[in-house]
């Protein structure tokens, strides 16, 4: 787990950068689910999801950086460290896979970034040693201890803005949201469930817990923003302790929650954060009565909410 301490301090460096996001009820999800649910719009944030809570206090605590921070991304971290390289007055670069939507890409230059773009996500790992090397230097869109405190500032919040919480749902990509998330719960509620929600062909957490080990994967879920390879290790032991359980949902699932975020609810949420909906809706009794539901981005592809 992230220390309490260090989330809390991250709070103090991230304020005069980020918005306070709203937790707000919502009488659509709450009618459909049967209960009291609230939503964290994280989708408000600055850049449209949690990543620069992350991003800025990871750069933070890199120090003096020589020509600049590198990153890897083909979805929200790409705009979130852009931001926080236009905040800090530091220079970004980020490696892209070619096949990144338009949105993520114009979103990460308007704030400045440069793009490198490779073929694969696994080509644009590989690339960050040859940019160390030569001077840049390596942030990581979730596995950093930096990167979970910075995103627990989002749970903090949630304590604060919900104090009769009994549930928080949150999606898992590469789970750098919810270990910082659900450290900040779990150091002062030990009465809350963490649900963790993944996504078919993003699941690698619950691949992992299966296999007992890490386990990596190649993603092909339309839930782009969680599609990393493999879920941090920290993150992973945590499923066994802190989390209540993990829930997988299939894309269709997630695109339906996503249509009716929308449509009934007017909130606009990628498929990474819809699918809390409908992971909520599928654990049915086994929730509580006054759920949050992370709405952790909403930076929705092109022609996605028509298709």
């Amino acid at each position: 787990m992230i220390d309490l301490r260090d989330i809390e301090a991250a709070r103090l460096k991230l304020s005069p950068h980020l918005l306070r996001t709203p937790t707000v009820v919502s009488s659509a999800v709450s009618r459909r689910l049967g209960r009291r649910t609230r939503l964290k719009l994280e989708s408000l944030q600055v850049t449209g999801s949690f990543k620069p809570r992350g991003a800025i206090n990871q750069v933070m605590s890199r120090g003096e950086v020589d020509r600049g921070v590198v990153g890897v991304s083909g979805g929200n971290f790409a705009q979130g460290l852009a931001y926080a390289g236009h905040q800090l007055g530091v220079p970004v670069t980020v490696v892209m896979p070619s096949n990144t939507p338009s949105n993520y890409v114009d979103g990460t230059r308007e704030w400045g970034a440069q793009i490198m773009f490779v073929d694969t996500i696994a080509e644009a790992f590989d690339a960050i040693p040859v940019l160390v090397a030569d001077g840049w230097t390596e942030t990581h869109p979730f596995d950093d201890p930096a990167m979970m405190a910075g995103n627990g500032t989002l749970g903090l919040e949630v304590l604060e803005e919900a104090p009769d919480l009994t549930d928080l749902v949150v999606s898992v990509g590469g789970g750098g949201l919810i270990a910082g998330v659900a450290s900040a719960v779990r150091a002062a509620r030990h009465d809350v469930n963490i649900w963790a929600v993944e996504t078919t062909g993003a699941d690698a957490l619950a691949r992992s817990i299966e296999a007992g080990e890490p386990v990596t994967i190649t993603p092909s879920s339309v839930a782009k923003t969680l599609g990393s390879p493999y879920t941090a290790d920290v993150t992973i032991k945590m499923a066994g302790t802190v989390f209540e359980d993990n829930v997988v949902v299939d894309d269709d699932a997630a695109l339906e929650a996503m249509r009716f975020l929308a449509l009934e609810g007017k909130i606009v949420a990628e498929p990474a954060a819809a699918c809390t909906l409908a992971a909520a809706e599928q654990l049915g009794d086994r929730l509580g009565d006054c759920p949050v539901l992370v709405i952790c981005g909403g930076n929705v592809e092109p022609g996605l909410l028509s298709s």
